[in-house]
């Protein structure tokens, strides 16, 4: 490039640094003077060496014309500013521009090189600031009256009509732009601001007469309005740091208008809770510490009570102390999210405060789980959230509530004795189940506006009452209102499905019509595929008139539904209205839909549910309403316990409960009754809901079915024996050993791990609690069973209370095993077992145990039914491999008296059939001497006292045996 003479070129491959060429020495004045555009002659290019250009990160600027280039590094810290005229020269740096401001100034060059603009102009700043997210240029024009998103897409308009440039060229400031940037100037310094922010620039752009003043006029936005509302954004503060934009409307960012969201119906309507907010009323209107905080168990009800105050504050039913405030509740998450540096919690925090005090008493500050305030923030150097509230907290000048839970209070500030001091406590206690009912019934309306769907009132206290017995581990009303919202959020499911009559005959269609086509065009000589295919016709007929039918009935249903609810939401529409009427004395309006619109639509809608029940009362594919039915089954799916109503297979299998007992346990038929009877009363409802359903202790000598007939019990009753909590007593011989079993004390190793006994109850609250040979555990380890056999109820290490209502508890003992063997009078044989018990364990723990039942030794008859038992399940696990078992009478005998000993009961069986019939099985198979489809015949050589059992393939002819297997088990005895 040749200018006044002196060639200039590029340095470098990057095109942003120009070096001279001074051909000529005596022409490098001239060159100084007229470099190309984008260059800037500094102290070094006297030497007549070389010129660069002096990028410094941000656009090049200068006098007209203003030449710049590109920025080389993204975090500059000052543009260089140089006349290209000899003598003249000045300088803006980033220090002198909010962090935003700057921000926008950097982006306007890149928006004009986007759209090949060579002169940046107003348009690109206005745009660079239009598009900064959740920016304080688009807070200004909403608040003055405009629409941003439409000022923006006209701003694009007319950046796409201006003239574009091919090639890489320098791209010139505009003199508009740097005259809306001095403006910007001025006004910081008429202001007394420290730094040029994003409102200085609006207001400079809002005063250009080539673009910003006519685009805002034909938005109808003026400079008074723009100004209006900067002051109304910034109040009276002034910028003194970099990121003043942040702390503009902090609690607009930061907290949630509840009188707002009151005014507009947003808010539950709050039922039962008027001592304490009377209580917390009365304590905002002291002179100092007027700071209530509530404090409560989680789901009874603290956010409510200060939604509640919200609804007051807004019908004026408060005193002149607190008529016209506004109630905001602050989320400390927000606050804390994305500060970054050190002391940005405490700015966003300060801004805060400084908006609550400025209000003169105006705004009520509401900090739901205030302990994350206590330490929020703090890092080395720096305050927490906390100690910047207790100066104003004490004096008065911020009003706050609080809400916080009694353990999170007594953790976090209670041992901070200066802010405690501040706040005066508020106690909300669990509601009864009666209140609870009460506030399910004024919360009923919502949920039903919500789901579409109609909720009974059997419904309600059905939920309130077993709520309260079920759920031990949550509080009322919160675990009460979560039953009923899951139950017509299931109802509400169901109907928007297709219903299972119309699935059923979708699925019958779609099978014909597959099977119709496999059939096509049949062979005239294939008179039964005609005839089928003639058959498949008709039916498909039938089978499309009747899924047209139930498609129509379930449409119109669904419609009908679908109308009932838009007139309920109409009718809540209509009295929100109705209420803003009336708070704004518009009583003409509020006369006018009262007693109009509001009469009219409950006409509609007492119409429409009067059609609704009239169909109903005939078959109707779908149900509106949530029965007691629909709670049962939720907490039902929440807990595990069986609490629907009995159906009749329920009922049935409950009367049988004894008889399938006894096929598992063998010979005590005492225990067996006596076990069915505790759940047989139960299930009925009769049985003690403050206590465990039952608790037994099984006494008797070893192997005779104890821990069996709990297994059996499991079985029987959730269809699985992992559903059995087994705790092996001889694990607890040592004293210390009983924290095991509700975990261990704080500061030791495995607190927060929770005990085996209570941490599996908690998860499995319906089960078999199985207490293992309990004479071999440590005295004091029955300490803990006291108040689970009594309340039914554990109190774990971290004072969690576990409940065991629903648990079966379930104790054996070998106490007085000799004397079972040695007396035959069974009268006698249990009052010297119960002398024994009475003598090993307390009198307070044996009085607490509801029935104590004494399992005999098991007789010659008896094992022969364990062994039938035992090969039973040997047979099941030959029928996974095709094989047969058929048992003579002769083995029968032989594994009885090999496995029968008075003393060890029936555990020498499992051993007898492992080692005589199991390992000669397994040899044999290994052999190949069984294959699939063969049947082993299993006999006694010369019969009892044969040395061993043979066996051998039953051939077609058959065999004599006494017992057989029919390919999964092993047949009764005829």
């Amino acid at each position: 490039m040749r200018v006044s003479g002196i060639e200039w070129g590029r340095m470098g491959g990057m095109g942003r640094t120009w070096r001279l060429l001074p051909s000529v020495p005596s022409l490098l004045p001239n060159a100084l003077r007229r470099p190309p555009r984008g260059v800037s002659t500094g102290a070094a290019v006297g030497s007549g060496a070389m010129a660069v250009a002096s990028f410094g990160g941000g656009p090049l600027w200068g006098p007209s014309p203003l030449a710049f280039k590109r920025p080389s590094t993204r975090h500059s810290r000052q543009l260089v500013v140089r006349a290209q005229t000899p003598g003249g020269g000045k300088r803006i740096s980033q220090n002198d521009f909010t962090e935003k401001s700057w921000q926008a100034i950097v982006a306007a060059p890149e928006i004009a090189k986007d759209y090949s603009h060579q002169v940046v102009e107003t348009e690109h700043l206005f745009k660079a600031l239009m598009e900064q997210p959740n920016g304080l240029a688009r807070r200004i024009i909403s608040k003055a009256g405009g629409d941003p998103t439409a000022l923006l897409e006209t701003i694009d308009e007319h950046i796409r009509r201006l003239p574009r440039v091919s090639g890489d060229s320098a791209q010139v400031l505009g003199r508009h732009l740097e005259g809306v940037v001095e403006k910007a100037q001025q006004l910081k310094s008429q202001w007394k601001d420290s730094f040029v922010s994003v409102e200085h620039l609006v207001l400079a752009l809002a005063q250009d007469v080539r673009f910003g003043e006519s685009l805002l006029r034909g938005r109808k936005l003026t400079y008074d309005a723009l100004l209006k509302a900067v002051e109304e954004i910034r109040g009276s503060t002034r910028i003194t740091d970099q990121d003043p934009e942040g702390k503009y409307e902090a609690l607009a960012k930061y907290a949630r208008d509840l009188t707002e969201a009151a005014r507009n119906g947003q808010l539950d309507p709050v039922i039962g809770r008027d001592d304490e907010i009377r209580r917390s009323i009365q304590i905002l209107s002291r002179r100092t510490k007027n700071n209530p905080v509530l404090i409560g168990e989680p789901g009874v009800g603290k956010t409510a009570v200060a939604e509640g105050l919200a609804q007051r504050i807004v019908d004026g039913d408060v005193p002149a102390a607190l008529q016209d405030r506004t109630l905001m509740a602050l989320d400390i998450g927000a606050l804390i999210a994305g500060a970054k540096y050190r002391g940005e919690f405490e700015d966003r925090l300060k801004a805060v405060i400084k908006e609550v005090t400025s209000s003169n008493g105006k705004i009520v500050l509401f900090i739901d789980e205030i302990h994350t305030v206590v330490g929020a923030g703090a890092t080395q150097g720096a305050m927490d959230a906390g100690n910047l509230l207790k100066p104003m907290l004490g004096r008065g000048e911020l009003r706050c509530i609080g809400a916080t839970t009694l353990d999170e209070y007594r953790q976090y500030i209670e041992k901070d004795a200066a802010l405690e001091r501040r706040f005066q406590q508020v106690y909300i206690d669990q509601p009864t189940v009666a209140q609870t009912v009460s506030i399910l019934r004024g919360l009923r309306e919502r949920y039903e506006l919500h789901h579409g769907v109609r909720i009974s009132d059997t419904a309600l206290v059905e939920a309130a009452a077993l709520s309260d017995r079920y759920i031990a581990d949550r509080f009322l009303p919160d675990k009460a209102i979560d039953l009923v919202d899951e139950a017509a959020a299931k109802l509400k499911m169901e109907i928007t499905s297709k219903p299972l009559a119309l699935d059923d005959i979708d699925r019958k269609v779609l099978q014909t019509e597959m099977e119709i086509r496999a059939l096509a065009k049949p062979s005239s000589s294939d008179k039964q595929a005609a005839r089928r295919f003639q058959l498949l016709e008709s039916e498909l007929k039938t089978l499309k008139s009747q899924q047209k039918t139930l498609t129509e009935k379930w449409e119109q249903e669904k419609k009908e539904m679908s109308q009932l609810q838009d007139i309920k939401e109409e009718v809540e529409r209509v009295n929100l209205e109705i209420q803003q009427s009336e708070r704004d004395y518009d009583l003409n309006r509020a006369a006018e839909l009262k007693y109009g619109t509001l009469i009219n639509l409950q006409k509609k809608l007492k119409a429409a549910e009067e059609a609704l029940t009239q169909h109903a009362e005939g078959s109707r594919m779908l149900r509106e309403e949530v029965t007691e039915e629909d709670i049962s089954e939720v907490i039902s799916k929440w807990t595990g316990i069986p609490v629907t109503k009995l159906l009749q297979s329920e009922k049935e299998k409950l009367l049988l409960l004894s008889e399938q007992l006894h096929k598992r346990v063998v010979g005590q038929n005492e225990a067996v009754e006596a076990v069915a009877d505790a759940i047989q009363r139960s299930r009925a409802g009769l049985a003690d809901p403050e206590r465990p359903i039952a608790s037994f202790m099984f006494l008797g000598p070893t192997g005779v079915g104890k821990t069996e007939l709990a297994k059996a019990l499991a079985e029987n009753l959730f269809s699985t024996e992992d559903a059995i909590v087994r705790v092996d007593m001889s694990e607890y011989m040592e004293k210390h050993s009983v924290s095991r079993l509700i975990g261990a004390p704080p500061g030791y190793v495995g607190y927060e791990e929770g005990g085996q006994l209570t941490e599996a109850v908690r998860r499995r609250p319906y089960a078999v609690v199985l207490f293992d040979e309990t004479e071999k555990a440590h005295g004091d380890v029955f300490n803990i069973l006291l108040q689970l056999l009594d309340d039914g109820r554990v109190t774990d290490s971290q004072g969690r209370t576990v409940s065991f209502k629903n648990c079966i508890v379930i104790m054996t003992s070998n106490l007085g095993s000799s004397a079972s063997l040695e007396e035959s009078d069974k009268a006698t044989r249990t009052e010297m077992v119960m002398s024994l018990v009475r003598s090993t364990f307390r009198p307070e723990f044996v009085n607490r145990i509801d029935e104590y039942i004494m399992f005999d030794p098991l007789r010659l008859e008896e094992i022969k039914s364990i062994v039938l038992l035992q090969a039973k399940r040997v047979a099941q696990r030959l029928a996974d491999k095709k094989i047969k078992l058929d048992l003579r009478d002769s083995a029968l005998e032989y594994l009885a008296a090999k496995g029968f000993d008075p003393v060890f009961g029936a555990r020498p069986v499992k051993r007898a059939v492992q080692r005589e019939l199991e390992t000669k099985l397994a040899k044999a198979m290994l052999r190949g001497e069984f294959q699939e489809e063969d049947t082993v015949v299993v006999e006694a050589d010369g019969g009892q006292a044969a040395d061993g059992l043979s066996l051998r393939r039953l051939e077609e002819t058959g065999g004599n045996g006494a017992v057989g297997v029919q390919g999964i088990g092993l047949a009764e005895k005829a």
